[in-house]
């Protein structure tokens, strides 16, 4: 394991800023708003802030106060920030982002969650500080193993593993693949679907049939991220390796304003600096071609739903996890809730732990 220090060249800070100052624009319809998907309005105000008011450097400072390295696993580069509590017998966890985001899902909480537990925050294969994959096949399955042996090279015998997004798909293979070190698994989603049998709708509440109208809707209406990256990334990566506007105008769709432009161009610029426009969407092909697993999970895993997000449904995921610890649903927040309602996400996360923390210390 070798010590890193994030210092982007300057050349390179100078070289996104010219490249956004030529930036070709797209045509628009008038008031078309996001009909046809993310506006030339909402790419020209991440474009502009980038350009003319983003402090790399000041994001970099605030990374580079976390003790960071790197080390390879199964022949790919892994980053990972490791912050250790003041509390030598604190349960280590294990904490992966999604796409399009980074590490910075969880830079909100590092403070209050490594007063109770030791952090470990990894770059997935593929996204950001870990730089590009270089070969086939690094889907959730295989990023879960390489977490498992980056938990034992650290050393700890017995973690908690959580996950939000992509890392919500990831957090529950760990459990599959290491449950003897695996003590627990905490997510803001739980990805079951309906298999497409009638008898699973049965008896459903109005609730539960709102939820699978959500969940249809947002499938026909903002699902052709998933289809593109799942089925042909390579055709998208050239435009947005190539154009840092492209690669707003990409990633930005599920990156809102409102969640503060610092924030939503911090992520997509360290995707940018880092090369992994490619890899991090070959992450859904990847996930699409693997085998899908026939049996449940039996580690327990917990759920934290935040109100703006994917509202999971508890029948199908009892029937994709054996153990439900936590069904927590909260009337805040969103899909990046440890950047949103970091408080509220942080309590969640050390209310569910606690106990299986004292488990594994006993």
């Amino acid at each position: 394991m070798r010590p890193y220090r994030i210092d982007v060249p300057q050349a390179e800070l100078d070289e996104v800023k010219a490249r956004l100052a030529r930036t070709r624009f797209a045509g628009d319809l008038p008031g078309a708003g996001d009909d046809y998907g993310v506006s030339v309005e909402a790419v020209k105000l991440l474009a502009d802030h980038w350009q003319h008011r983003f402090d790399w450097r000041a994001l970099e400072a605030r990374l580079n106060a976390y003790p960071q390295f790197t080390t390879e696993i199964d022949g790919q580069n892994v980053h990972f920030f490791h912050i250790r509590s003041a509390n030598p017998d604190a349960l280590p966890l294990v904490l992966t982002h999604g796409w399009p985001g980074t590490v910075l899902e969880y830079l909100d909480v590092i403070e209050p969650l490594s007063r109770d537990f030791h952090l470990v925050l990894p770059s997935v294969p593929g996204f950001g500080f870990s730089g590009p994959t270089t070969e086939r096949g690094w889907g959730a399955e295989r990023v879960a193993r390489a977490w498992a042996e980056l938990m034992a090279r650290l050393g700890y015998e017995r973690y908690g593993a959580l996950g939000n997004d992509g890392g919500s798909i990831v957090t529950p293979f760990i459990g599959r693949v290491d449950p003897e070190h695996a003590v627990a698994l905490h997510v803001t989603q739980i990805f079951s679907f309906p298999s497409g049998d009638p008898a699973e709708f049965a008896g459903m509440s109005e609730e539960e049939l709102g939820k699978v109208r959500f969940l249809q809707w947002f499938w026909e209406n903002m699902g052709a991220y998933d289809k593109m990256q799942s089925q042909a990334p390579m055709t998208l990566a050239h435009a947005i390796t190539d154009s840092p506007a492209g690669l707003l105008g990409w990633m930005g769709q599920l990156m809102g304003a409102e969640l503060g432009l610092d924030w939503v161009v911090g992520n997509i610029a360290i995707h940018w600096f880092f090369g992994t426009a490619a890899s991090s969407a070959r992450f859904y092909y990847e996930n699409a071609k693997a085998a899908q697993p026939t049996e449940p999970t039996t580690v327990p895993i917990g759920l934290a739903n935040f109100k703006n997000d994917f509202q999971s449904i508890r029948r199908f995921a009892e029937r994709d996890h054996r153990a439900i610890a936590q069904w927590n649903f909260y009337d805040v927040g969103g899909h990046y809730a440890s950047h949103e309602v970091p408080d509220v996400f942080a309590a969640d996360v050390r209310a569910f732990f606690t106990d299986f923390g004292r488990a594994a210390a006993s």
